[in-house]
C-alpha cells in the first residue's frame, strides 16, 4: 500500500480576494497584516513555508516571497536561517510600530503631492540588478572611488537621457548625488564659488529650495508663475546671475514652459552669461502627448540639468543626477568629494545594471498607464462631487490643481476635511512672495482609483459646511 505524504506545515486561512485591484502580493501582504492586527495571527506563531502558502493561494512562490519579505522589514514577521517564518508582532505591539495604521496624526486619503505609488516599487528586477553588480564588481570598487560616480552608470546615463530627454553630455559631465536636494545644495554651493550671489526662483515653488539657496549664501528672488511657465518679462528685469526652474512640469502649478519663454529663457542665459538650472520634474510622465525635450539640450554650456529617482521609483533610495558644463563640473565634484565622498557604490552599479537591461524603460511603461487612470479618476471624482470647482494644469506628472470657488477658504477647508481623515495641501503653502486664488494641489501617485473617489467624496461631505458658512456670510 503506497504511502501519502502529507505537509506537517501549518495552515493559515487568509481573508485574500486575489482578485482584486492591485500587485498579488500587495494583496497577500495586507491580509497577512490585517491577521497580525487583529490577533488571528499571535506572537511566536509559525507560518506555512513560501511554497506551501503559494500552493494554497494557488500563487506563485515569488508572489509569497515578496510578501514575506516586506512583512519581515515591517516587523510583522521575523524568519529564522534555515527554519520557520514566524509572527513577529502581537496586537499589544503593533500600535507601537505599525506606522500605516489609521490614527489621528495618519488621514485615510493623504493627497499628498508627488509621491509615487511604493507598492509597485520593481522588487524583483531591482533584486535582479542588484545581484549582477555584486556578481561584477570588482574588490577595487569597494574601496573609495571617484566623487562624481561610478563609471557604469555615469555611461548608461548619459545614453538614457540622451535617448530619453535629448541631453546633451558625455560620461565626464554627470555627477553622481544623493537625490535633488543634494544636487541643489551642491549646485549652490559651485555657484557661489564662481561668483554667483543672486538666483531666481519659481513662486510658488518647494520651501526647502529657498532654504538650500539662502544656505549656501545666495540670495533668492521670485518670480511669478503662470499657464505658460515662469514670467520670463519679470526675470528680464532681475538682476540675478541663476534661475531654478521646472519646466518640463512646474511644481506646483502644474504649468510647462511654452516654447517661446523656453527660448527667451536660452537667449537671456547666452545674452547675460547666467545659468539655467533645470530641475527635469515629472519628465517621465505626460499623458496627453509626447514628452518635450530638456532644456538643456538647446544650450548645454549654460544649463545645468538635474534629476532624480524619487519619483520614478522610490525616493527611499537617494539617486540623484548633475549635468554639467565642463567647467563649474569640476567645481561641483569637489563640492560631493567634501559633501560626504561619494555616493554609495553599490546603490549606483545596480542602477546601472537596471538601466542597462531596460527595467527602468518598462517600469516607467507600465506606471504610466496606472498614473494616467488615476488622473482620470481624480478629475471624474472632483467634476461629480465638487462640480464648481476649476481643475488646471496640464496632463502629466503625480499632481493637479483645483481652483476654489469664489468665497471658499483654503485653511477652512483644510481644516474640515481633516475632521473626515482627509489631508489636503494648500497652494499657499508653496507661494512666498505671490497671492495666489484659493486652490488646492492634489497628489494621486500614491492612491488608488477608488481611494481617490472615496477620499474626494469625503471632502465634499467636508465642503457641505463651508458651503453653509459661504452663505452665511453673504447674507
Amino acid at each position: 500500500m503506497h504511502k501519502i505524504k502529507t505537509s506537517s506545515q501549518p495552515t493559515v486561512l487568509l481573508r485574500a480576494d486575489l482578485s482584486g485591484r492591485g500587485p498579488v502580493h500587495v494583496q497577500v501582504e495586507h491580509a497577512l497584516r490585517e491577521a497580525v492586527r487583529s490577533g488571528r495571527l499571535r506572537l511566536g506563531m509559525a507560518l506555512p513555508s513560501t511554497r506551501v502558502l503559494a500552493q494554497d493561494l494557488s500563487v506563485s512562490r515569488g508572489v509569497i516571497v515578496e510578501a514575506y519579505e516586506q512583512l519581515i522589514a515591517e516587523g510583522y514577521l521575523s524568519a529564522r536561517a534555515r527554519s520557520k517564518t514566524f509572527v513577529a508582532a502581537g496586537q499589544a505591539t503593533v500600535s507601537n510600530h505599525d506606522h500605516r495604521s489609521t490614527s489621528s496624526s495618519e488621514p485615510e486619503f493623504d493627497f499628498r503631492p508627488g509621491l509615487p505609488d511604493l507598492n509597485y516599487f520593481p522588487r524583483q528586477a531591482w533584486a535582479r540588478a542588484s545581484r549582477r553588480a555584486l556578481h561584477d564588481i570588482q574588490p577595487n570598487e569597494l574601496s573609495y572611488n571617484e566623487p562624481h560616480g561610478a563609471g557604469p552608470l555615469r555611461e548608461e546615463l548619459c545614453d538614457y537621457l540622451g535617448r530619453v530627454r535629448r541631453v546633451l553630455s558625455t560620461p565626464s559631465q554627470i555627477v553622481i548625488c544623493n537625490g535633488f536636494a543634494q544636487a541643489l545644495v551642491l549646485i549652490s554651493q559651485a555657484l557661489r564659488e564662481r561668483g554667483v550671489r543672486r538666483i531666481a526662483l519659481e513662486d510658488p515653488c518647494q520651501p526647502d529650495l529657498r532654504r538650500i539657496a539662502s544656505d549656501a549664501g545666495l540670495t533668492a528672488v521670485s518670480v511669478p508663475v503662470d499657464d505658460r511657465g515662469i514670467r520670463t518679462d519679470i526675470l528680464e528685469r532681475m538682476n540675478v546671475q541663476a534661475v531654478l526652474i521646472t519646466p518640463a512640469h512646474q511644481f506646483p502649478t502644474g504649468s510647462v514652459l511654452d516654447p517661446e519663454r523656453r527660448q527667451q529663457v536660452i537667449e537671456w542665459s547666452i545674452r547675460t552669461s547666467a545659468f539655467v538650472i533645470e530641475d527635469d520634474y515629472d519628465a517621465e510622465y505626460r499623458y496627453d502627448r509626447a514628452a518635450i525635450g530638456a532644456l538643456q539640450g538647446l544650450a548645454p554650456e549654460r544649463v545645468i540639468y538635474a534629476g532624480s529617482l524619487s519619483k520614478i521609483l522610490a525616493p527611499a533610495l537617494r539617486i540623484g543626477w548633475i549635468v554639467a558644463p565642463p567647467g563649474i563640473c569640476r567645481t561641483i565634484e569637489e563640492r560631493k568629494r567634501c559633501a560626504d565622498l561619494m555616493s554609495p557604490i553599490l546603490d549606483q552599479l545596480t542602477f546601472a545594471a537596471f538601466l542597462r537591461e531596460g527595467e527602468l524603460d518598462r517600469h516607467l511603461r507600465r506606471m504610466r498607464n496606472i498614473y494616467r487612470r488615476r488622473r482620470d479618476a481624480l478629475i471624474a471624482a472632483l467634476a461629480d462631487h465638487l462640480p464648481d470647482w476649476r481643475m488646471s494644469g496640464a496632463a502629466a506628472g503625480l499632481h493637479l490643481v483645483a481652483n476654489l470657488p469664489t468665497g471658499f477658504s483654503e485653511k477652512e477647508i483644510e481644516g474640515l476635511s481633516s475632521l473626515r481623515s482627509v489631508r489636503i495641501y494648500p497652494m499657499s503653502s508653496y507661494c512666498y512672495g505671490v497671492s495666489p486664488e484659493p486652490a488646492l494641489v492634489f497628489g494621486y501617485g500614491q492612491l488608488s482609483e477608488t481611494q481617490i473617489e472615496q477620499g474626494i467624496a469625503q471632502l465634499a461631505a467636508a465642503t457641505n459646511t463651508a458651503v453653509t458658512s459661504v452663505r452665511a456670510r453673504s447674507v
